[in-house]
């Protein structure tokens, strides 16, 4: 039932993966780089990229990570990575069993007013959110003369193997 989103969802967390491991080794000074334009320091956008992820999927699940309420707010690449793997595993679970798209949650809204948002438009969200993020930081590695990672929906695949290439 909720096969089309798996492939969108495996993706993100391929992706934030590919991120991670780019900015590895990368230097404290390197890590707090900034970029105008931009969320903020690479450290501090995949500090909120997962952050917000796992904030989404506690108000879709109804199950909190135990990460997330963590007063740890300045993790490291490891703990990010850590907790990447943990949410992929929410999700795959999410995944597995149906679940309606249309269910209404109250999200306060930037303007002050509380809005009723539906699951799909959340789910599309986390993606969305995401990809704009991992665009950020490779931006900043740009900057940085620091190779980036290929993040596109087609690396995904043929890295994964989703994509196989005909042999007939």
């Amino acid at each position: 039932m909720n096969d089309g989103l798996i492939d969108g969802f495996r993706h993100n967390t391929w992706a934030t993966h590919q991120v991670l491991n780019a900015c590895s080794d990368l230097t404290d000074e390197q890590l707090n780089t900034t970029v105008t334009g931009t969320y903020g320091s690479i450290i501090a956008t995949l500090r909120h990229l997962v952050s917000a992820e796992g904030g989404y999927c506690r108000r879709l699940t109804g199950i909190e990570p135990d990460w997330y309420g963590n007063r740890d707010n300045d993790p490291d690449i490891a703990e990010l990575t850590r907790r990447v793997d943990d949410l992929a595993d929410r999700w795959e679970r999410f995944f597995s069993e149906p679940f309606d798209a249309d269910r209404m949650f109250i999200i306060p809204w930037h303007d002050g007013v509380d809005r009723d948002v539906p699951a799909g438009v959340i789910l599309n969200q986390v993606l969305h959110h995401g990809n704009e993020h991992r665009t950020q930081v490779n931006t900043t590695l740009t900057a940085l003369g620091v190779p980036t990672p290929d993040l596109g929906l087609w690396d995904f695949a043929e890295a994964t193997n989703r994509a196989p290439q005909r042999t007939g």
